[in-house]
């Protein structure tokens, strides 16, 4: 950009995208920095030597698509792209409880009743839809069945999904699973997409284009008002500079690599949990930047309570683990637990890497006769051959203790370096994740099914989360937080954080509405005086 910035937001994701979609709409000049690259159907990762991985100690050499973080106890995955976490999430989109807000420590300006109109602002951005009945999935079916068995079919629904589709598809087509049945449109942000035909990849990028990520629509405004997104840049740090902000930058480009920087009279990150919390550390520990960020950074992380447990049926038809969204239904046990908090189990499925690995290395080879033959026993579909076929993962999300610390020390592989250290206890955790275990213990046993608590659990309570909240926390005061309820930093006027680190507790269930949800209103008061209304 060769003018003045107005803002700057670093990241894109769920409170990133919004942001700069509200912004560019009230006419000001948006810049969107994002350390991930610009994924298109196309680059998708699907083949073992494709870019899989974002190495945040050598992000120069390693990009790619699924930045894992090994903490002791505690690993995180996260994606790295245009997108943020709308990239390789299950699209479910829920809104936290009033008990949970209650529960968590919130300013007294965030309740449930005041971010309803947003929950319903980012649904409609995001064109949510639920899987239509004549779509049901073997595994929403087998949850189901749980449900019924378990006396909970009070507790079981459809879930919420930020997916295109067509209610004319289904099962019985010829090769129904197949991206020749997908229906092409083009969406309200004039960004072309298709309709689901149940490939099973919603992790690693949809084919169809079926999933409504946020490249597809708050990012797409965000460009159609003007916006610059710029992939590949790494923002290493922020410096208060004539009443705005200085962003320094690295350029992961191969083609342009190097350091910048840019300036604008309001910064918004929303780098995530881990990457808004270790940009703030940075810049009071170790730059002295912003010396007056408070004593609460870095306090207050969860792992949302996720626990992925899988299950071995004896019929790949009980299962069909590759086949359809992701995720596709929830049991909210809520009204089980003690203190009413959020405890949720849902039907999680991963993609059939095999056959999408051997789809992208054979690739016109499949019309020779030899290929023919092969993808008569490899094609997709309801048939499709899965060594991981029979295999089903219980996913829950639940309240834990949200006693998490993050914090910089010494990196021992490079001591002249500081590394971002995660100290996760789970003690105060562990009556909530044995909850959620003995939950799928019972699904799996009335469906006839063998549970396999994995061995990371039984013999060192090591988890892996999907949904890493916390960090930089909302409070009423710079006491107790980091930013205040627009997600301004408590300190310096002009500075915001916005996305799932501001979240002060659990929220026991999928947080990407809500996260969109406390976007959408810091962006409505930050531009409520502009003179368009479109925000």
């Amino acid at each position: 950009m060769t003018h003045p910035l107005d803002v700057i937001v670093i990241g894109s994701g769920f409170g990133g995208a919004v942001n700069a979609c509200r912004a560019a709409q009230a006419g000001a000049r948006v810049l969107v920095l994002e350390r991930g690259r610009r994924w298109t159907r196309k680059t998708y990762p699907r083949a073992v030597t494709d870019p899989w991985l974002f190495d945040s100690e050598a992000p120069q050499k390693k990009n790619g698509w699924l930045d894992l973080r090994f903490f002791k106890g505690m690993t995180v995955a996260q994606a790295a792209g245009v997108g943020g976490g709308s990239l390789c999430y299950s699209s479910v989109v829920m809104e936290a409880t009033q008990k949970d807000i209650e529960a968590g420590g919130w300013p007294s300006e965030i309740t449930l009743s005041e971010l309803r109109p947003y929950y319903q602002r980012a649904r409609e951005m995001l064109s949510v839809q639920t899987l239509p009945a004549s779509q049901l999935t073997p595994r929403f079916k087998l949850l189901k069945e749980g449900a019924e068995k378990t006396g909970r079919t009070d507790k079981f629904s459809s879930a919420p999904l930020a997916v295109s589709f067509n209610p004319e598809w289904n099962y019985g087509l010829e090769n129904a699973v197949d991206l020749k049945h997908s229906k092409p449109f083009e969406n309200r942000q004039g960004r072309k997409q298709g309709t689901c035909v149940h490939l099973g990849n919603c992790d690693i990028g949809c084919e169809a284009q079926a999933k409504n990520t946020l490249d597809l629509n708050y990012l797409a405004e965000a460009e159609n008002h003007g916006a610059e997104i710029r992939p590949l840049h790494l923002v290493r740090s922020i410096v208060p500079e004539n009443g705005g902000y200085r962003v320094h930058f690295e350029r992961l480009e191969s083609s342009n690599p190097g350091n910048g920087s840019e300036w604008a009279s309001r910064v918004i990150i929303a780098a995530g949990s881990l990457g808004s919390t270790e940009i703030l550390l940075r810049c009071r520990d170790e730059f002295g930047t912003l010396p007056k960020v408070g004593n609460a950074l870095g306090a207050n992380w969860s792992s949302n309570a996720n626990v992925l447990t899988p299950a071995t049926y004896s019929d790949a038809a009980r299962v069909q683990q590759s086949i359809g969204p992701t995720i596709s239904s929830v049991l909210d046990l809520s009204a089980e637990q003690a203190d009413g908090r959020s405890l949720v189990v849902e039907d999680d499925g991963f993609p059939n890497l095999l056959l999408n690995a051997m789809n992208q290395r054979m690739g016109s080879s499949w019309l020779s006769p030899l290929g023919w033959s092969l993808r008569r026993h490899l094609s997709r579909g309801v048939g499709e051959k899965n060594p991981l076929g029979k295999v089903m993962i219980w996913l829950g999300a639940g309240c834990d203790a949200s006693d998490g610390k993050l914090t910089l020390g010494r990196n021992w592989l490079a001591p002249w370096s500081k590394k971002l250290n995660l100290n996760w206890n789970v003690a105060k955790s562990e009556s909530t994740i044995e909850a959620i275990l003995k939950v799928h213990g019972e699904l799996t046993s009335a469906t006839g099914g063998e549970l396999h608590i994995p061995l990371s659990w039984t013999w060192f309570r090591s988890l892996i989360t999907v949904h890493p909240l916390g960090g930089c926390q909302m409070a009423q005061t710079a006491q107790n937080g980091v930013v205040d309820h627009k997600c301004e930093v408590f300190g310096y006027p002009g500075l915001f954080v916005c996305d799932g680190s501001v979240i002060p507790k659990a929220i026991g269930r999928n947080p990407s509405l809500t996260i969109a949800a406390l976007a959408e209103r810091a962006a409505q008061i930050l531009w409520k005086d502009s003179p368009q209304k479109s925000v």
